[in-house]
C-alpha cells in the first residue's frame, strides 16, 4: 500500500481541517461562477443514475465495471453514472440550446475499479460541461481558445484563494503549452506515457496534451478514450505541474465531440460498431444532436491543487483502505 502513496518530505497542510472546509466551498463557488462566465454556461441539474442498457452512461475505457442495482418499483436495472458525456449532449438538444450556449453541472460518480492513491479515489466529483458549437468551430484553434479560457478561470480562482489565504502562494501558469500525443512520443522515445507527461509538464508547467485515444506510431494509444464522445483528433487533457506532489496533475479531460463521420470511424477502430443500436448514436449519425464541445473538471483535484494538498483525501470525504488512512494521518495528510 505504501508504494501507492507519495509522501512529500516535511509536508504539513497550510490549513486546518475547518479552514480547509471553508476553502473548498470558496473555491467551488468562485470557480464555477468564473467558468460559467468565461465559457457561457448555464447551471443545470443532472442525474446520478441512468437506466441500464440505455447507452447514455459513459463507458470510459470500456473495461470499468459500472455500479448497478435492480429497482424494486419496476423490476428493471439502473446504474450509477461514470460521467455525463452523453447525457449532456442529449440535454442540449432537449433544452433547445443554440451555438455559443452551454451547460454545466455537478457530476458525482462511483468508479469502483479505480485505484486509490494521492490523486485517485473511487468517488469522482467533477464539473461536467457541454456547449453547442458550429461546424466551422470543429477545429484545433477553437479547442485551444476554449482551453485557454478554462486555464484563465483556474488561475483567477487561485489568485482569489491566495488573497484569502496568503500562505497558499504556489502560482498557476496561464501560458498553456500545446502538444499532441504523437509529438510527445517523438520527443521522449522509450518513455512511458506517464513519464512523458511528467517531463513535459515539469518543463512547461501548464500543458494541454492533444489527440488522446488515437493510435500512435508505437502501435499503442497514449491513453484510452471511449470512441463515442470525444473526437480523438480534437480532444485532450489539461495538465498542471503540482509543486507539492512533484508531478503532473491532470485537472480536466475535454474535447470537441464526435460528428457522424468521426463516430463511425472510431467505433470501427474500437470494434464497437454494435453501439449504433442506441438512440444516442443514431441521433449523431443522422445529425439530430447538435455539434458540441465539452469535458469534465475534477472538483477535488482542483481543490487539492489550489490548496496545495498532498492527498485527495484531504479535500474529499470518501472510503479509503485502513493502511492508507494510517499512513496519511501519520504523515500530516488528514482525512475530511
Amino acid at each position: 500500500m505504501s508504494e501507492n502513496i507519495y509522501i512529500p518530505e516535511g509536508y504539513k497542510s497550510v490549513l486546518s481541517l475547518r479552514e480547509t472546509q471553508h476553502a473548498i466551498k470558496f473555491i467551488k463557488d468562485t470557480f464555477q461562477q468564473t467558468l460559467s462566465f468565461a465559457v457561457t454556461l448555464d447551471r443545470v441539474t443532472a442525474p446520478l443514475i441512468v437506466r441500464s442498457g440505455s447507452g447514455i452512461n459513459d463507458d470510459l475505457n470500456g473495461v470499468e465495471r459500472k455500479v448497478n442495482f435492480d429497482m424494486l418499483a419496476e423490476g428493471g436495472e439502473a446504474e450509477v453514472v461514470q460521467s455525463l458525456a452523453k447525457w449532456k449532449r442529449m440535454a442540449l438538444y432537449r433544452y433547445g440550446y443554440r451555438a455559443g450556449e452551454g451547460i454545466y453541472t455537478d457530476m458525482n460518480a462511483i468508479r469502483r475499479d479505480d485505484k486509490m492513491d494521492n490523486v485517485h479515489s473511487i468517488f469522482v466529483d467533477q464539473w461536467d460541461w457541454e456547449k453547442v458549437i458550429t461546424r466551422e468551430q470543429r477545429n484545433t484553434e477553437f479547442l485551444k481558445e476554449t482551453v485557454k479560457s478554462i486555464v484563465k478561470a483556474i488561475a483567477y480562482t487561485k489568485r482569489q484563494v491566495t488573497l484569502r489565504y496568503p500562505e497558499l502562494n504556489n502560482p498557476v501558469c496561464e501560458d498553456v503549452f500545446f502538444i499532441t500525443t504523437q509529438e510527445l512520443e517523438d520527443m521522449y522515445p522509450g518513455k512511458t506515457a506517464k513519464e512523458r507527461e511528467r517531463l513535459v509538464t515539469k518543463e512547461h508547467k501548464t500543458v494541454f496534451l492533444m489527440q488522446i485515444g488515437k493510435m500512435l506510431k508505437s502501435g499503442e494509444p497514449h491513453d484510452g478514450r471511449a470512441p463515442d464522445y470525444d473526437d480523438w483528433d480534437l480532444n485532450g487533457d489539461i495538465l498542471f505541474w503540482d509543486e507539492v506532489l512533484d508531478d503532473a496533475l491532470e485537472i480536466s479531460s475535454m474535447g470537441i465531440r464526435v460528428d457522424a463521420t468521426s463516430l463511425a470511424s472510431q467505433l470501427k477502430a474500437a470494434n464497437a460498431e454494435d453501439r449504433m443500436q442506441y438512440k444516442y448514436h443514431q441521433m449523431i449519425a443522422n445529425d439530430t444532436l447538435p455539434l458540441t464541445i465539452g469535458g469534465g473538471i475534477g472538483q477535488s483535484r482542483l481543490c487539492m491543487f489550489l490548496l496545495e494538498k498532498a492527498h485527495i483525501c484531504e479535500v474529499q470525504a470518501s472510503v479509503w483502505p485502513e493502511e492508507m488512512v494510517e499512513i496519511c494521518e501519520k504523515n500530516g495528510m488528514h482525512l475530511l
